[in-house]
Formats: structure tokens, C-alpha cells, sequence
């Protein structure tokens, strides 16, 4: 699973040059999925703007071969949900504590 979203996340840099990276995170960056498992998809995007619900309509992720939950967000974003971890808002420290834990990286934009 873990080869076809490193395949789907090149593919769509080809198109999308502010896409810079993309991970797994839940059962598949854990390493434990199993059968009936979804995929939980972390995409950084420099151009992500508005609502998460529009960001994930831009992106062909039923291309995927498994139905996905994705997280779109900017770099700066990411580094601000990450630095929540021990906030206040319960909901977004235990997001960060996730992704924390179980993001893994699979496709990463290489630096000229």
C-alpha cells in the first residue's frame, strides 16, 4: 500500500509543483493495518487555501487503492498543528500527538 501512495503522490507532483510532501499516519504508519483498514493521508501543500473540505477536492484520491481520509495543509500549517500537541483544544492536541507518533513520509519533493 504504502508503494502505491509513494506512486500516486509522484504522479500528482507532476502537476502540483507546491506540493511537498505526503505521509501516512493511523494503521498505516503504525504498521498495523489490517483488513478493513483506511488510509489516513497527510498532504503538504504550499497552495492550500480555504476549508480542509474544499483542499480535498482538489486532489484525485480516488485514485487511490483504498478509501482515504486526507489532511491537507500548508508546511506552516503542519508546524503549527504540530507545535499544539500540549494545547488546550483537546481535538486538535490529540491530532497532533498522531501525527506525531505515526506520520510517516513516504514521498518527499527533492531540493534542486
Amino acid at each position: 500500500m504504502l508503494e502505491a501512495v509513494e506512486r500516486w503522490a509522484a504522479q500528482q507532483a507532476c502537476s502540483n509543483p507546491t506540493q511537498q510532501k505526503v505521509g501516512v499516519y493511523g494503521s498505516y504508519g503504525r504498521g498495523d493495518a489490517g483488513v478493513g483498514s483506511d488510509l489516513d493521508l497527510l498532504l503538504v501543500d504550499q497552495a492550500a487555501t480555504g476549508p480542509q473540505t474544499l483542499r480535498y477536492r482538489q486532489w484525485p484520491f480516488e485514485q487511490l487503492p483504498l478509501s482515504c481520509d486526507a489532511l491537507v495543509l500548508t508546511t506552516a500549517e503542519l508546524e503549527q498543528l504540530l507545535a499544539s500537541s500540549a494545547c488546550e483544544d483537546s481535538a486538535k492536541a490529540a491530532m497532533a500527538s498522531a501525527l506525531q507518533r505515526d506520520c510517516r513520509w513516504v514521498w518527499t519533493r527533492s531540493t534542486p
